[in-house]
Formats: C-alpha cells, structure tokens, sequence
C-alpha cells in the first residue's frame, strides 16, 4: 500500500513543483534516499513528516497541497463532514487523554462511529509521536493513519475547552480549540488537514472563543471554509 515514489510521483502527488521537492530534499528537510543517483520517497514516511510539518509550509503551498488531495472533489469538506451535533463549545475535559476521549465521544454523538475505543487509541498513538497542537491554542487531533472501517462515513468534530489544557503546543501556551479529524483513506485525510490548515491560518481562532452556540460555531466554520474555496 505505501509504495515508494520517485520525484516526480512525490511531486504529482502533493501538487507541489519538482523544483521546490528536490531542493527540500536535497537540504534534507524532506525525508527521502537517493538510490542509484534517484531521490525515492517512501509514502507512508512522506505521510508522517506532512501530518507534522504541514503546518510549516507557506500558504500556497498548503493551497496546492489540499487542491492535489481534492482531485475535483466537492470543494465543501467541511460542510461535508462537520455536522451539528459534533461541534462543542464547552467540552468537559482537563487533560490531553481526557480531551481525546471527549472528542470521540462527541463523534460518537452523529451515530457514525462503529469503534470509539480504536480511535481513541489511534489519538493516542498519533499524539505519542508528536504532539498535534499549534500556536495559537489550537491542534487538530488525527489517527496516524486513516481508519478505514472506525466510522461509517469520514467524521469532523469541533471542540473549545474554555479554561485550555496543555497538549504540547510549540509556543508553549495552553490549547483551547480542537479540531478531530478521522478520515478514511489518505487522500481525504490529507485534504481536510491542509482545508483546515487554510481556514484557521485567519481570525477564525479569535472568533470561535468569541461563540457558545454551537450552531453559532459551525456557521463561523462554514462561512470561512466559503471564504478559502472562494479564493480558488
């Protein structure tokens, strides 16, 4: 399943030029080996290094990352998979683990969920080999790998923790929004981490503390997710 790529294959895949993946390689900020004079990319290691390093990557970038991944898919992912009953704004956690089991357990409020107890271990493995949380108090929690038979359908769930919890963020600070994603094959999973890379790199953090309506909440979420796709 996780074959190796060439440059090109890397390249095609991501959406990004051959130019930029060679010199990323070539200074060794994306992991790779040269056989035979030939840079090859082991998939399952490139999918590791963008869930971690995404957030890294400049704007187009991550443009042209969630565009690749999208393939002339329906560009509404987050009106897609984010339903109502999954969005909470006062969400009973003061802990990393207990964070994750509330966010699975609001999953579990779409009656999509077949196996709450394999994500919330997949949560926490994912977060054992770094931590998801990003400036600004946020992280977006996600299985390593996509699971594909843990939901009936692909599942997003917003949550805001008022008080915050330390989850690791870079800066240092507490993290208080949370965005669970749990998608059932690479493509998509992708997708909506680089969608929501876009939306939040915006005011919409500031916004989301401003709400307690949940249906509040998701009409911010949907408002600038139109604003990301309207920008092409």
């Amino acid at each position: 399943m996780y074959r190796n790529m060439t440059l090109e294959e890397l390249a095609r895949h991501i959406g990004i030029d051959a130019r930029v993946v060679r010199k990323w390689a070539e200074k060794g900020k994306l992991p790779g080996q040269l056989i035979g004079g030939e840079w090859r990319f082991n998939r399952a290691t490139l999918l590791d290094w963008l869930q971690q390093k995404m957030h890294t990557l400049d704007e187009q970038h991550i443009r042209n990352l969630e565009r690749a991944m999208r393939e002339g898919a329906d560009n509404r992912l987050i009106e897609l998979y984010l339903a109502t009953e999954a969005v909470e704004m006062n969400l009973p956690a003061y802990t990393r683990a207990s964070v994750l089991r509330e966010l699975v357990r609001l999953a579990e409020r779409t009656g999509l969920v077949y196996n709450g107890p394999e994500i919330v271990a997949a949560l926490e493995q994912r977060e054992a080999m770094g931590p998801t949380a990003l400036p600004r108090g946020l992280a977006f929690p996600h299985p390593r790998r996509p699971l594909a038979y843990a939901t009936a359908e692909p599942v997003v769930c917003l949550a805001r923790v008022p008080q915050g919890v330390p989850f690791g963020a870079p800066d240092g600070q507490l993290t208080d929004i949370f965005v669970l994603v749990c998608a059932p094959d690479d493509r998509l999973h992708l997708g909506l981490l680089a969608r929501l890379a876009m939306m939040f790199n915006s005011d919409l953090p500031d916004a989301l503390r401003q709400v307690d309506d949940s249906r509040a909440a998701l009409e911010l979420m949907l408002r600038k997710e139109a604003e990301v796709v309207a920008r092409g």
